[in-house]
């Protein structure tokens, strides 16, 4: 089966995303998943304000790994990676189709919203006003 890992990580240190995202790779290697693409989306504004290990995180920096595994890897890998103190949030979607070689639906390497992640969220450091322009 085809998934999509999308993991938001706590921000400031682009070695634990890395380390986080060889963790997932080199466990989903480990039993028998093959990793399709990582894709960094950076750091990123959340929705709102998340408590997680007793700390208040209200940015994070996104990754997404797409990746074939059995059902039980997932679960497996979706578990090691949630438990992590570094992670703030991690949600697994099953890609429509996901028994195919992803070539065969035409998936790219970035997720559907694009090479930019989400455009409904601001980035961090980005210019201020509801939309990201200015006034």
């Amino acid at each position: 089966m085809l998934y999509e890992m999308i993991a938001v990580v706590r921000p400031g240190n682009i070695a634990e995303v890395k380390e986080i995202a060889h963790k997932a790779g080199t466990l989903l290697l480990q039993n028998g998943g093959v990793v399709r693409s990582l894709t960094n989306w950076g750091p990123f504004l959340l929705t709102k304000p998340v408590k997680k290990h007793q700390q208040k995180h209200d940015s994070g920096h996104h990754f997404v790994l797409r990746f074939d595994a059995s059902p039980e890897v997932q679960a497996k890998v979706r578990k090691a990676i949630a438990i992590d103190p570094r992670m703030i949030r991690c949600g697994v979607v099953k890609m429509v189709g996901g028994d195919k070689l992803v070539g065969e639906h035409g998936i790219t390497g970035m997720s559907e919203v694009g090479a930019e992640g989400p455009v409904w969220r601001k980035k961090v450091g980005a210019a201020s006003g509801m939309f990201g322009g200015s006034r």
